[in-house]
């Protein structure tokens, strides 16, 4: 182990204890997009414990925050991203593989970013500790990001010109491998549609109303024909929000769903989505309603930057894996057997294509990723989820580092990730990605060459300058989304 990886792996490991503390407290709060209160305060009062300065309430969001420090000239300037929202109707007792909820309907951490925010913390602790120790110039923020679950905030933290002074930043989100993220997430936008009618009693004077109902599932009959009719990479979701009311002898005046649009491109989303807003109007014209579109998020899509991936690879390479024992691979096991047999088959599949036919019987007795599956540019792969990471990437070079937190064939924004996240599983894989990403930074600030090269490439990806997929009047929707 090279001094610099031994310095921040002794720094690390002395404040795990405040850190792992940390994670398992965020993941009781369990807190919804935009209302992490209890989290975000809990971060930020390490920070300031550690010698951060902090702003609040960025970008116009009450949970949006960043913790600075900077020592010397203050150049280069570190970014690390920290999340911390938690998703609805999730709740799940901790490391426990039989589904039982801690409260019926409640939030849990079924993407982890209890983990994701205390493991950047972490990283963000350990630099400041290395630039005081070797007084070396430089800057560290950790950036408080919520909301990624909802409608998100980094985009509006990107367009109120938060990255624009930085020179690079790293980020990683709890996973089941551990990887420098080799991914092309698509872009995406959402809205709320309200409809509005006339109420009627349904059974004596129909004719008098006019149903928003009718208009919302009209413009889902419209939605469904145009699925056929768009390219086969993008996607189409929808969620009722509001149904008018329980009465069915009522001709509902009101109704409101939300739709989103997914496509590998931003361009591609805002044609998409203009098409989906013809369809509303359509809707609304058949049943002589109105109708209102309200835009409130839209990612960037989110492509690696090779010039930081090739230095982060070399880091997760020398942190290598989390360091599992066998209560670990008993844990991921049991939790593994809890998918249905139509999901294990999938899942089957997936190990045979990522580590050979002849491991598959291993990996299902030991599920949990014990090595590095190193970074190569030329198959990076369009995947169907989004992430508002990928403004960050528009806005400065960045890159997103993936460490194995579940078992191998977890599920997402499942009950099982959620009791995985409050686990030695998720404990370790924290503090594994908090050494890659202490390293990765460290590193990066050393070679001005890769963050030359980090910054071409952004030029040309962003032309120049960042464009927010938002329009300027779109606030950060705090309660409506």
């Amino acid at each position: 182990m090279n001094k610099d990886l031994e310095f921040l792996t002794r720094v690390i490991d002395e404040k795990s204890a405040k850190i792992l503390d940390a994670n398992d407290k965020i993941w009781e709060y369990a807190e919804l997009a935009f209302h992490e209160t209890k989290s975000a305060a809990l971060l930020k009062s390490i920070l300031k414990e550690e010698g951060f300065a902090l702003t609040e309430g960025d970008a116009g969001i009450p949970t949006c925050f960043t913790g600075t420090f900077s020592y010397g000239t203050g150049k280069p300037v570190m970014g690390i991203l920290g999340e911390y929202d938690a998703l609805s109707s999730l709740s799940q007792k901790a490391a426990d593989p039989h589904k039982e909820p801690l409260k019926e309907g409640a939030p849990g951490h079924g993407c982890g970013h209890c983990a994701l925010g205390t493991g950047a913390l972490a990283a963000a602790l350990a630099v400041r500790e290395y630039l005081i120790a070797n007084k070396k110039d430089g800057t560290i923020i950790y950036f408080g990001c919520p909301a990624e679950e909802g409608a998100g905030s980094k985009q509006f933290m990107a367009r109120a010109g938060m990255f624009d002074d930085v020179d690079f930043v790293y980020s990683w989100h709890p996973a089941t491998k551990n990887a420098v993220e080799c991914n092309h997430s698509n872009a995406i936008m959402g809205a709320n549609f309200y409809f509005k009618g006339v109420a009627s009693h349904a059974g004596a004077t129909p004719y008098l109303g006019r149903s928003a109902l009718d208009a919302v599932e009209l413009m889902n009959v419209g939605c469904n024909y145009l699925r056929e009719h768009m390219i086969p990479e993008a996607r189409i979701h929808y969620a009722y929000i509001d149904a008018g009311g329980t009465a069915p002898n009522v001709v509902q005046d009101h109704a409101t769903i939300r739709y989103e649009v997914r496509s590998p491109w931003v361009y591609q989303v805002k044609e998409l989505f203009e098409r989906v807003k013809n369809v509303a109007r359509g809707a609304s014209i058949m049943t002589d309603t109105t109708f209102e579109c309200e835009l409130s998020m839209a990612f960037t899509e989110y492509l690696p930057n090779n010039a930081l991936a090739a230095v982060a690879d070399e880091c997760l390479q020398e942190v290598g894996a989390p360091k599992w024992d066998d209560a670990d691979y008993r844990m991921a096991k049991e939790f593994l057997n809890t998918y249905p047999a139509t999901t294990l088959e999938n899942i089957k599949s997936q190990i045979i294509e990522t580590y050979g036919e002849d491991r598959l019987e291993e990996i299902l007795e030991r599920p949990l990723d014990s090595e590095i599956h190193p970074f190569n540019p030329d198959k990076i792969k369009l995947t169907a989820g989004s992430t508002d990471v990928g403004d960050v990437g528009y806005a400065a070079p960045t890159l997103n580092i993936n460490i194995a937190t579940a078992c191998i064939g977890n599920v997402g924004h499942s009950w099982q990730m959620v009791a995985q996240s409050c686990s030695p599983l998720a404990h370790k894989g924290l503090l594994t990605a908090a050494k890659v990403l202490a390293l990765s930074c460290i590193r990066t600030m050393d070679r001005p060459d890769v963050i030359e090269a980090a910054k071409k490439e952004l030029h040309k990806r962003n032309g120049g300058h960042y464009t927010c997929p938002l329009p300027d009047s779109v606030e950060p929707p705090l309660d409506t989304y």
